[in-house]
């Protein structure tokens, strides 16, 4: 049994929430998730992270 079961992942590939026993390739996933709702939501995770780590980069480098 694979430690994936009953987590939710966000498909890259497919823009789809999916999870065991038909998942993609980790190389296509984001996640695991807690829930279907969580993980359909995982590309403006990404985005707040990428953006709150921008800003510290800039913030760093006084920049900002």
């Amino acid at each position: 049994m694979s430690d994936s079961v009953g987590r939710f992942f966000w498909c890259i590939r497919h823009n789809r929430v999916e999870t065991e026993p038909e998942l993609c390739p980790a190389k296509h996933r984001i996640g695991p998730f807690a829930s279907a709702d969580d993980a359909s939501h995982a590309l403006e995770k990404v985005q707040e992270r990428n953006e709150a780590w921008e800003a510290e980069d800039a913030r760093w480098t006084g920049e900002r």
